[in-house]
């Protein structure tokens, strides 16, 4: 199983200690913010806002932070204003990094990386360096117990998903970015339990990382995924799922 689903995971469980701490709050005020700024404060039609609402619910966030995250991006409250910018790089073992950041200084943020990945083996590399080995993806996660690959086929196939992975825990479904709400809503009217559910970028292949390199990789994700300016870290390694559950 590649390091996207098996990282979501982690990720997904280390989300309510977070929002305790606040700082999955940060985040999701900040991409709030800057959709708000982009496409406008309707839900209805800006649908990265949508989705950075539906989010922020998920997290328990209060209505009161949301709205306002939507009006200091409107400009109807004042506030700081974040900009958006994406890094390229690699990990221990060569496995390829796609760092995408909110950031109200782009010099702070990229030095903080470079110390970042240095410090767990890894650096920074040039624009298009690895971008390509990456495709944007709506991925439904389905917790697979008492479900068939037959069962969760049946629900998704016509509503327009594109693949059905299995790890014999959880069933990972691929979309289309333009289908993953109708699949998303299928899934949803089959009654199964959705454990996550986004559209990002995913990785074309994947790198094997075994021993130190793996140790080394998922310490460098989560030194990432702790750091403010960052939205999000995507990653193409594949590592035992022995190792995983050590680390989580």
């Amino acid at each position: 199983m590649s390091g996207h689903n098996k990282w979501s995971s982690i990720k997904h469980k280390k989300a309510k200690v977070d929002a305790q701490r606040g700082r999955i709050f940060t985040r999701l005020i900040k991409e709030i913010t800057v959709a708000a700024r982009m496409g406008g404060g309707d839900e209805e039609s800006n649908p990265r806002l949508r989705a950075a609402v539906a989010a922020a619910k998920a997290a328990n966030m209060p209505s009161a932070n949301i709205e306002r995250a939507i009006k200091r991006g409107t400009g109807e409250l004042p506030g700081v204003t974040y900009e958006e910018a994406t890094y390229e790089g690699y990990g221990p073992g060569g496995a390829a990094l796609l760092i995408e950041t909110l950031t109200d200084n782009k010099n702070r943020t990229v030095a903080d990386l470079r110390h970042i990945l240095s410090k767990h083996n890894g650096n920074l590399g040039e624009s298009g360096s690895v971008a390509w080995i990456f495709e944007k993806k709506g991925v439904i996660v389905i917790k697979g117990e008492g479900l068939s690959e037959d069962d969760v086929m049946m629900a998704v196939l016509d509503a327009g998903a594109e693949d059905i992975k299995s790890d014999g825990e959880t069933f990972e479904v691929l979309t289309a970015p333009e289908d993953f709400e109708a699949v998303k809503k299928a899934v949803e009217d089959a009654g199964y339990p959705i454990d996550s559910a986004e559209i990002t970028m995913y990785p074309k292949t994947t790198v094997k990382l075994e021993g130190k390199h793996a140790e080394q990789m998922l310490k460098l994700m989560d030194a990432l995924d702790e750091h403010d300016d960052v939205q999000n870290v995507y990653s193409n390694f594949d590592i035992d799922v022995n190792v995983m559950e050590q680390f989580e």
